[in-house]
């Protein structure tokens, strides 16, 4: 049994099971899907990797603690689709106590939930599961002589979010391999950009470099923003030519075995950074180095989002970006109109991976084995009002994946520079 499995179990209420549904198929024209990923707490409690699926949790039960309902052998299927693992290669290979064809789940519904307590299942993620179970407790009620139904039905993430917070030695070799291939993608994109190039190249460079590592993905779509495309957060279009004299910033994270790194480089096109782009890219880095190394256990996202804020605005207000007060600008927030985001976020088998950012309504403190992003930057736009002209244009974002260790941390990422200096060189040769 998988360790984390066996930790859920031991969290989960004395009485209760869980019921835990693969990802769907998404659909991406008529009848051609996407390429299939698992949900992620799904996959972290079972290494099951195929749609159409669901893992049944008893902790109680004294011989099937662990169920999968699963696509049953279809040799037909399978040539079209590719092979799955049934009924036998769930128990032999996914470690299940029992296992079944999916279709026949609803069928021992009621007999899977008889006299548990509480059922941990996410509600509003699957309508027709959905609808299931809530007609199968409605109707156990209703035959009070046969059944006992379930109480309550409680939402899985609260356990598992908190599970997946904190990362097992074997997490973070995945994580360290995902910030590896990713670091050596952004260093090849630095070493191959050059004028006149569109930044779908570059796209296509990183996402090669990924596949050819052993990645199965990009852990989210690649932003390529050159110029004033800098300036848009969630830029994926990636169809713009690259000019001599601009920024690209480039945000890529690898997927790997299912775990995300998440990187983001600011860097000139043409090898060499300009006056005004180098100020702005000296104000984010210095916010970036500092909150990196802030990073250890007890430090809050507060204290972190407080830090670049302050340091943001200290040199807004040297640029000529932002007037007035220190104090009174952060107080009121001015600085969101260049620093729009926080300064960060959980990071795993998703992007943004689950867990609490506040607890008891308090800032959470960070503990070891959590792994976070730091990614302050300034973005001022082509059309920005009321800014010195040398800015307008100019996004730069630095991004680094850090490992929050016993006594400090480490930073998963450091095999990409990030200093002026640093990669100027690097892009000379």
């Amino acid at each position: 049994m998988r360790t984390q499995l066996a930790e859920f179990m031991r969290r989960m209420e004395p009485g209760s099971v869980a019921v835990i549904p693969a990802a769907p198929e998404a659909t991406r024209s008529n009848d051609t899907h996407y390429r299939y990923r698992q949900d992620s707490d799904f996959y972290y409690l079972t290494g099951f990797d195929e749609p159409e699926a669901i893992a049944f949790v008893a902790p109680a039960h004294p011989e099937r603690k662990f169920m999968l309902f699963v696509r049953p052998r279809d040799p037909e299927q399978e040539t079209w689709t590719g092979r799955r693992a049934g009924v036998v290669g769930a128990k032999e290979r996914h470690g299940a106590d029992a296992a079944f064809p999916v279709t026949e789940f609803r069928e021992k519904l009621a007999e899977l939930l008889n006299g548990a307590r509480t059922v941990y299942y996410r509600l509003g993620v699957h309508p027709d599961l959905d609808e299931a179970l809530i007609k199968q407790l409605a109707e156990m009620r209703t035959r009070s002589r046969q059944f006992t139904a379930p109480d309550s039905i409680t939402d899985p993430g609260a356990i598992l979010g908190e599970m997946r917070l904190v990362k097992s030695d074997a997490e973070i070799e995945l994580m360290q391999r995902a910030a590896d291939i990713g670091a050596e993608a952004h260093v090849l994109a630095m070493q191959n950009v050059r004028p006149g190039m569109y930044e779908y190249e570059i796209e296509a460079l990183i996402e090669y470099h990924f596949r050819k590592s052993g990645a199965a993905a990009p852990a989210y779509g690649t932003i390529c923003g050159g110029g004033a495309n800098a300036t848009i957060l969630h830029y994926i279009t990636n169809d713009a030519p690259l000019r001599d004299g601009d920024l690209v910033l480039v945000d890529a994270g690898a997927e790997y075995q299912g775990y995300a790194s998440d990187i983001t480089r600011t860097f000139p096109v043409n090898g060499r950074f300009t006056a005004p782009q180098r100020e702005i890219y000296e104000a984010v880095l210095a916010a970036q180095t500092a909150c990196v190394e802030m990073v250890k256990p007890s430090v809050t996202w507060d204290d972190l989002n407080d830090r670049a804020a302050r340091m943001l605005t200290e040199s807004m207000l040297r640029l000529g970006l932002l007037e007035g007060d220190v104090d009174r600008l952060i107080e009121e927030k001015t600085y969101r109109r260049f620093f729009m985001h926080g300064v960060g976020h959980f990071l795993g088998l998703d992007v943004h991976d689950a867990g609490r950012y506040k607890l008891d309504g308090e800032p959470r403190p960070l503990d070891p084995g959590v792994v976070v992003t730091v990614e302050p930057g300034i973005y001022v736009a082509e059309d920005a009002e009321g800014v010195p002209d040398r800015y307008r244009g100019i996004g730069v974002r630095i991004e680094d994946d850090v490992l929050v260790t016993g006594d400090g941390h480490r930073v998963l990422t450091s095999k990409v520079p990030k200093g002026i200096e640093e990669i100027e060189k690097l892009m000379a040769h």
